[in-house]
């Protein structure tokens, strides 16, 4: 984890024709494991393909860690490893011929590469079968060999898209907990997942997308405490949940009531006096827990 900021984006907006897969984002990503999370369709594989250079933006700009990777994509493609999300790897092929070919095609010379395949697959559990075909693997054996190709250059940054796919449950614990090992081994990571509680369990940072906008860039840490509280008013909850999100704080109406935050202590007072301002006339006001799935749900997606 060399440096203090791993992803930087302005501006940015990515459109297939018509379809607008992300639009206007200004992203600062931190070192750490990071959770890129959203529905399907959110727009979290475009954005990891962007930042590996094999999509450009349509307007905006993209910095990995410290490269542009439009314009210098073997500098950030040489010290970030991929792990895509669909079935991609050679079934007729060992584990550890298909890992050390990847670790060659990083240009590390051949017997240092097999070497390195060896401690690789090692450190995600399959050095009893190494020397097995891929194709006799099962799901979760498959998914590891895809992520042991992603880290075996020894790369800055690794770049995970739906790690956790089609896992059953062990598999998903063991995979969740190998993710959280990298941060160990000073491996920055962003991590894209539709499953929110996956999020919660590996990282310490979540960007939200939904419909190919920022819900929220934040930390982890204390989230529990972040809460959301529920007001009831007379009439206005329209105006009033204008007022607050024009004010920049979280609002989303349902009926009569507001869905605010979350926030921490002063959002009750923000709310009085949101409410004061456009004389919505509260009811009452409930405080709640936010979860990733609360807040998700809330910023207007779905898991």
């Amino acid at each position: 984890m060399g440096q203090e900021t791993v992803v930087e984006i302005m501006g940015l907006t990515h459109d297939y024709g018509e379809v607008v897969a992300l639009q206007d984002l200004d992203l600062q990503v931190p070192s750490g494991v990071t959770g890129l999370v959203g529905a399907n369709g959110a727009g979290k594989t475009t954005m990891l393909r962007l930042l590996l250079g094999l999509l450009h933006p349509t307007t905006g700009s993209i910095k990995v860690l410290g490269h542009d990777p439009e314009r210098e994509p073997l500098e950030v493609r040489a010290r970030i490893g991929y792990m895509p999300e669909g079935d991609c790897l050679p079934k007729d092929q060992t584990a550890a011929d298909f890992v050390a070919y990847a670790a060659q095609l990083a240009g590390i010379p051949p017997s240092e590469a097999r070497r390195r395949a060896s401690e690789t697959l090692f450190l995600v559990g399959l050095e009893e079968e190494r020397f097995r075909f891929i194709g006799d693997f099962s799901t979760g054996m498959q998914q590891r060999v895809k992520l042991a190709q992603a880290i075996v250059h020894d790369p800055d940054l690794v770049l995970l898209d739906e790690p956790a796919s089609g896992l059953d449950p062990e598999g998903r614990g063991r995979m969740l907990d190998l993710i959280k090992r990298l941060g160990q081994f000073d491996i920055d990571v962003i991590v894209s997942s539709h499953v929110l509680t996956d999020i919660e369990q590996t990282c310490d940072w979540v960007v939200m997308l939904d419909a190919g906008t920022l819900l929220r860039s934040g930390p982890l840490v204390g989230f529990d405490r972040l809460g959301t509280v529920l007001v009831e008013v007379v009439d206005g909850p329209d105006d009033l949940a204008s007022f607050l999100r024009h004010h920049g704080v979280s609002a989303t109406v349902d009926g009569r009531r507001l869905v605010v935050g979350p926030g921490d202590d002063s959002l009750e007072r923000a709310i009085v006096e949101a409410a004061a301002s456009t004389g919505s006339g509260l009811i009452r006001m409930m405080r709640g827990s936010a979860s990733l799935e609360d807040m998700f749900v809330r910023g207007g997606g779905s898991g």
